[in-house]
């Protein structure tokens, strides 16, 4: 059923600083300042990380708050580079990780589509081809003259939708961003899903919604403090999480 794999992570970690530090004098601040991030502690948000996913497959990630489902999210487009291992995305990749990822808040609607597709390196009469789609799939109408700024979280969440949808890609990554908007918005996204799963798409989903997980992936991965718990069938997984969950 499904093609060759599209994406491969072998052995993948990534790690942050984080800041243990008390101001309560000039002397400490000065201090604290010279040693130039002595007193800060690395912290692995992802360690020891490998699967592989093929072409056509919906693969699920899921894991509690801080599991490190976002940051392995932004591995897979890009925007991260790991500290350890290797990522290897075959295919060109869409992204909606966030409601205001890429949007310059003093654009109206229409300028940040542009701004979404050259970050993409489409070209304007490539972009110009599918606004339509866009303007219709959002039914923002007249807002999208509007700075961005003045938009409600769901109305941003119409236009990144709307924006990652129609713009041609291979692989669609998806994070919570179908938690956010009005019933009928959200069936329709999930019907749009559907098409491009019918369509042989690659799509990623986070979510903490382990229905959607379960009624829309054919895969789920299982993420708990930056390691992979299990992964496989969906079913299986979640299964597992839920027994996990009833443990702590």
């Amino acid at each position: 059923m499904y093609n060759a794999d599209c994406i491969i992570a072998d052995n993948i970690g990534i790690s942050f600083r984080l800041k243990h530090e008390k101001r309560n004098t000039i002397k400490k601040a000065i201090r604290t300042a010279l040693l130039n991030g002595a007193n800060k502690e690395k912290f692995w948000a992802l360690r020891h990380v490998s699967f592989s996913i093929k072409k056509g497959e919906i693969v699920g990630i899921i894991g509690r708050n801080g599991s490190g489902k976002s940051t392995l999210l932004r591995i897979i487009a890009g925007i991260y580079v790991p500290d350890e291992g290797t990522v290897e995305v075959k295919e060109k990749v869409s992204t909606l990780l966030s409601l205001t990822a890429g949007f310059q808040p003093e654009l109206s609607g229409y300028d940040n589509v542009y701004l979404s597709g050259f970050l993409l390196g489409m070209q304007k009469e490539h972009i110009d081809g599918i606004m339509e789609k866009i303007v219709a799939f959002s039914e923002l109408g007249s807002f999208l003259d509007v700075p961005v700024k003045k938009y409600s979280s769901g109305m941003l969440a119409r236009l990144g939708f709307s924006i990652a949808i129609n713009i041609e890609q291979d692989i669609l990554l998806i994070d919570e961003a179908l938690a956010v908007g009005d019933n009928l918005f959200r069936k329709k996204c999930e019907e749009s899903m559907e098409m491009l799963k019918k369509e042989g798409k690659t799509i990623i989903v986070v979510s903490h919604s382990v229905e959607t997980i379960k009624n829309f992936c054919n895969k789920a991965i299982w993420l708990d403090k930056g390691r992979i718990q299990h992964q496989g069938d969906a079913g299986s997984v979640i299964e597992k999480y839920f027994y996990f969950l009833k443990k702590i």
